[in-house]
């Protein structure tokens, strides 16, 4: 009986959601009375995640650098048979949305997606999750063995590391003939901080009027707080910021430490995608504007007269 959690990682690196679910896995584990076992595909320093929580490290060697869900899915299934978790927790990236619910069908088992917190409830993992585009949410519990979870990324506090290393046991797995093969790799046009893992975002909406002012009143307070930029459905659909940087029911799902939202009307569709963010601060003209009924923090001005004085106090910081 043990949490196996996957810690995910790129070029060599582990992701911050590694520690973040190791940190929850070992408080899970303690109300359960069981151990925290990591699973790890590449070459990322598997040991150094026993500072963090885990006892064991199961891990598959190989090249993951092109993304391949049939052998990512034959990699976790051998540690997963190696492991023998009675739970399985896994980040809500593109590999937790896409390769985990085929591992959770390959083990037919069941699968809670998307979850915003995780608790010990009558001796079993129950995980929170939203529904109807946030209006709602649900207490899912899993009756059958392992338990898949997956957490949106800032869910949960880092744990401290405390130096120290875990056993790390190599495991053996062959992948299945591939479906599919990589022609080419073309890197992302748009730089900056990822904003499905951000910690603070900055977000626009229609109220910028144009490009030019999206890019000289909000990509200046992204930057000077090193945040994410993030835009509502009208601002990307009026060319104010590219397709990729919006935040809603489709768009991306965020969830940082920190939202600011300047001359966003607060649609449930936009809700949807920023609601369970930390604090939501929301800057807006109008009074009775619905992302004031959701915000931490409410500023019922001009944007153009908030943000630039926001984003010079930030600088003055530094």
């Amino acid at each position: 009986m043990s949490i196996l959690v996957f810690a995910d990682s790129a070029n060599g690196a582990f992701k911050p959601t590694a520690a973040e679910l190791l940190g929850k896995a070992t408080a899970l584990a303690a109300a359960l009375g069981t151990t925290v076992t990591a699973a790890v595909l590449g070459d990322a320093p598997a040991a150094s995640l026993g500072g963090l929580g885990a006892a064991k490290v199961f891990q598959a060697a190989g090249d993951f650098s092109n993304y391949d869900n049939g052998a990512i899915v034959d990699a976790l299934a051998a540690i997963v048979a190696a492991a023998n978790p009675t739970v399985i927790l896994a980040p809500a990236s593109y590999i937790g949305r896409d390769a985990l619910p085929r591992l959770a069908a390959r083990l037919d088992t069941a699968m809670g997606s998307d979850c915003s917190d995780l608790k010990v409830e009558g001796g079993v993992v129950v995980g929170r999750r939203s529904e109807f585009a946030g209006r709602a949410y649900a207490d899912v519990s899993i009756s059958s063995t392992p338990a898949v979870f997956t957490v949106r990324p800032n869910t949960f506090p880092k744990p401290e590391n405390n130096g120290g290393s875990a056993e790390v046991v190599a495991v053996d797995w062959s992948a299945s003939t591939p479906t599919v093969s990589v022609v080419e790799t073309l890197a992302p046009e748009a730089t900056g901080i990822d904003l499905s893992s951000a910690g603070k975002v900055v977000a626009g909406g229609r109220s910028l009027k144009s490009k030019e002012n999206f890019d000289s009143v909000i990509r200046p307070l992204g930057a000077a707080l090193q945040a994410g930029v993030g835009a509502s459905r009208a601002a990307t659909d009026a060319g104010y910021a590219p397709h990729n940087e919006q935040v809603g029911q489709t768009g991306q799902t965020v969830n940082p430490q920190l939202y600011i939202a300047a001359g966003i009307s607060g649609a449930i569709q936009h809700l949807a995608g920023m609601r369970t963010s930390k604090v939501i601060v929301a800057i807006n003209k109008d009074p009775d504007a619905p992302i004031f009924q959701h915000a931490t923090y409410g500023i019922v001005a001009d944007l153009f007269d908030v943000v630039p004085e926001l984003t010079k106090a930030v600088e003055a910081l530094d």
